[in-house]
């Protein structure tokens, strides 16, 4: 799984990294934090505002921060997608 920190690194940014994170350990589930900082990645994901949190190339939040406890919902979500997408390939 992969989690996306989108911002030019200003404070706000920098507190949901820090959400994500514990959210992360939190969940005891396997992904990789990573923060993106181009401006153009950034447009890519077609958001109105930073801080924004992605979660497998699916925007969960943009322009606020989220508590890790939300933030654990969504990775628990994410997690069974993953589970029903792998099992209907099979």
């Amino acid at each position: 799984m992969e989690v996306k920190i989108l911002g030019i690194g200003c404070a706000n940014c920098k507190r949901l990294y820090e959400e994500a994170r514990k959210a992360i350990a939190q969940s005891g589930i396997e992904a990789t934090l990573v923060k993106v900082e181009k401006i153009d990645e950034i447009k890519g994901y077609r958001i109105l505002s930073t801080p924004a949190l992605v979660i497998n190339e699916k925007v969960k939040a943009a322009g606020r921060i989220p508590e890790a406890r939300e933030i654990v919902t969504w990775l628990m979500n994410a997690a069974v997608e993953d589970e029903i997408e792998d099992k209907t390939k099979k």
